[in-house]
C-alpha cells in the first residue's frame, strides 16, 4: 500500500522585500523658474525622487517634469555631469535652468554649444509674440502650418532657440534648446523674453520686418517715390525696405510708440 502523502499545495513567494530592496532613492532640488513645472510641495526643497537599476538623470528630470532643454547646470554632489549621467543610490543633485546671459560652458557641457547668437522659432500660439519680437529686431522664425516635428527640425537645423506654451514640445529627446513660455499676456510674454534672455541690450528697431522677418535696409526716397503718399514723402526722410517682401517702413508715429512700448519692460 503506497504510503498517504500530504495534498500538494502551491506556494507563493512574497516579493515584496525584494521590490523594496530594487529601488533606490536620490535627493533632488531644482532652482529658480525650474520650479515652475513643480507642484507645490516639491518647489524649492530637496525632495526624494525612488528609481530602479540607474536611470540616466536626463530620464529622471523629465520624469519628475522638468523638460531637459530648460536644463543647463546639473550638479550631482557637488560635480557637474551631463545629462547621460547614471543616478545611484544617495546622489544629491542639484538642477538649474539655462544661462542665457553667463557662459557655463567651462563648468558643464548640457548642449552642444553655448548660444551667442539668439534666434528663436515659435509655435502655433505665440503670433503675437513674433511681431514684437521682429519688431525688436530679433530673428525669429514663425509659420502656422509648422507641426512640432518640423518645428525641431528648424530648431536643430539652425540653432534656433523653441519658444512655446507646450511642455511636451519641450520634451522631444531631437530638442536641444527650448523654453516653455510662462505668461498668458502677449505684452507680458514678450518682456518676459527679454528679461529670461537678457536681451535688454540687442534690441534694434527697424531691423526685421514684422511681417515676414526679412532684413531691413536703407532705401533712397527717390528709388521709392512713386509708392509713398504725397504726405508720408513731405513728411519723411528716412526710410527702410524689406529684403524679404519689399514692404516699406519710415519711423512715423508707430515708431515712437514701439520704442515707447519697449521702454516700458525695462
Amino acid at each position: 500500500m503506497a504510503p498517504i502523502t500530504a495534498p500538494f499545495e502551491t506556494h507563493v513567494p512574497d516579493f515584496t522585500h525584494i521590490l523594496f530592496l530594487s529601488l533606490h532613492t536620490a535627493t533632488f532640488r531644482f532652482y529658480e523658474e525650474l520650479n515652475d513645472f513643480l507642484p507645490d510641495e516639491r518647489k524649492k526643497v530637496d525632495f526624494l525622487y525612488q528609481f530602479k537599476k540607474n536611470p540616466s538623470v536626463k530620464h529622471a528630470i523629465e520624469a519628475i517634469g522638468i523638460p531637459h532643454t530648460e536644463v543647463d547646470l546639473i550638479l550631482v554632489n557637488g560635480n557637474s555631469v551631463s545629462f547621460s549621467y547614471q543616478l545611484r543610490q544617495g546622489d544629491r543633485i542639484s538642477v538649474y535652468p539655462v544661462f542665457e546671459s553667463m557662459d557655463i560652458t567651462n563648468i558643464c557641457h548640457l548642449r552642444p554649444a553655448p548660444l551667442r547668437e539668439t534666434k528663436f522659432i515659435l509655435d502655433v500660439h505665440l503670433g503675437k509674440l513674433c511681431k514684437f519680437l521682429r519688431l525688436a529686431g530679433f530673428d525669429t522664425w514663425y509659420d502656422k502650418s509648422y507641426d512640432d516635428s518640423e518645428i525641431v527640425r528648424i530648431a536643430e537645423e539652425q540653432k534656433r532657440i523653441v519658444l512655446t506654451r507646450d511642455k511636451g514640445l519641450l520634451k522631444n529627446k531631437k530638442l536641444s534648446r527650448g523654453y516653455w513660455v510662462r505668461a498668458t499676456n502677449p505684452k507680458i510674454r514678450f518682456g518676459e523674453i527679454l528679461k529670461r534672455f537678457d536681451l535688454w541690450e540687442n534690441i534694434q528697431l527697424a531691423k526685421r520686418c514684422p511681417t515676414c522677418n526679412g532684413l531691413l535696409t536703407p532705401i533712397a526716397q527717390e528709388e521709392i517715390e512713386d509708392k509713398l503718399l504725397p504726405f508720408i514723402r513731405k513728411t519723411y526722410k528716412e526710410f527702410f525696405q524689406c529684403s524679404g517682401c519689399d514692404k516699406i517702413y519710415w519711423k512715423g508715429p508707430h515708431f515712437q510708440m514701439i520704442k515707447k512700448f519697449m521702454e516700458e519692460f525695462k
